[in-house]
């Protein structure tokens, strides 16, 4: 049985614990008759003792229930008066039960021997409800934290789809006016070509859930359709160089994680360009982490302690954005300036093999 299934369903719970308590106060019982040498019939008191206290001890829980919300000092009245009741009259079952069965009829005679039975049963009683309060708080504390965890999920997954579908619009803007320069200039080859790879690249950015990972042999794929689509617009002005090691392309990783960065590369840096500019892509795993570089050859940029002085984009902050939610403090993500000009970002994230 799933243990923590058992502590979520209330009722189920209960009840277990109901049964293994007295059955664990009988055993015990057992355990002390059989030190004391007592005759074989006091099996039979113990187990009504303890079957009696089990039976008494049920309608607290519906009492405890009624009054849980009540102010603390009527609770505790409440929580003794209850507890002093039950426990004297299961103590009057139990001198029932001891000398009408196993003393046949005798009665002692010393009065500090009815108090201190009586208050022995009372003790257990409240040692029975406290144990009824402490496990109902823990329940109701987990329950919190199930709710609290849920709803952070759920605040994660709505931020990171929408820092993931802030990504598109710019890009498909972008497309969709040079897929219409081609038809105005009759080059419906190169235009047909650009919807095809749109239609497969936008058809993997809604089916792909931005919270899972997936292999980055897969990213390249996706990446490469991408780029296809950019050389289209910028025919031999974008040049592309990929090298990635084979470890690393079997590395589960964020899906769409370079795009923002090689559209962000293409638009400050590519577009600005009249000879027009290379983006080198690299992938590798070093020390149980994966590292992941974009650069390119752009005018470059005003950098300090690895972030940007100045930025109106919004593709390095929402992929930073997302890396911390997905990641934590588990990872980093640095700019800086390439040689002989151009930016280059670097990313670090934990290496998980798909």
């Amino acid at each position: 049985m799933n243990w923590q299934r058992l502590v979520e369903d209330r009722q189920k719970f209960f009840w277990v614990l109901q049964i293994a308590g007295w059955v664990g106060y009988a055993l015990v019982n057992y355990i002390g008759s059989r030190v004391f040498e007592m005759r074989d019939i006091y099996v039979f008191v113990i187990v009504l003792n303890a079957y009696a206290g089990c039976l008494l001890t049920i309608p607290l829980r519906y009492l405890y229930r009624k009054i849980w919300n009540a102010k603390p000092l009527f609770l505790i009245f409440v929580v003794f008066v209850a507890s002093y009741i039950v426990g004297t009259s299961w103590s009057v079952i139990q001198k029932f039960n001891l000398w009408e069965i196993y003393r046949h009829g005798y009665r002692p005679d010393e009065w500090f021997y009815y108090f201190k039975q009586g208050l022995d049963s009372v003790y257990i009683v409240l040692c029975w409800s406290g144990l009824y309060f402490g496990i109902k708080y823990y329940q109701l504390l987990q329950g919190e934290k199930q709710k609290a965890l849920k709803a952070n999920t759920m605040a994660h997954e709505a931020q990171l789809k929408m820092l993931r579908y802030q990504l598109n619009p710019h890009f498909l803007f972008n497309t969709l006016n040079a897929i219409s320069t081609l038809i105005l200039v009759e080059e419906n080859k190169n235009a047909n070509q650009m919807v095809s790879k749109l239609s497969e690249f936008l058809r993997y950015t809604l089916n792909t859930d931005p919270i899972k990972r997936v292999p980055f042999e897969q990213e390249l794929h996706v990446l490469g359709l991408y780029l296809d689509i950019e050389k289209v617009r910028f025919d031999d002005r974008l040049s592309i160089e990929i090298d990635v090691s084979e470890e690393a392309k079997n590395a589960l990783v964020p899906s769409m994680i370079l795009q923002p960065l090689i559209e962000n590369s293409i638009k400050y840096a590519i577009a600005n360009l009249e000879s027009g500019g290379a983006i080198a892509i690299k992938a590798q795993v070093f020390a149980n982490e994966l590292l992941l570089e974009v650069s390119d050859n752009g005018p470059g940029t005003d950098i300090s302690e690895g972030e940007l002085v100045k930025s109106s984009g919004v593709g390095l902050a929402n992929t930073q954005d997302r890396l911390k939610t997905l990641y934590e403090h588990n990872y980093s993500f640095v700019l800086s300036n390439n040689q002989p000009q151009g930016l280059v970002v670097n990313i670090r994230i934990p290496f998980e093999k798909g």
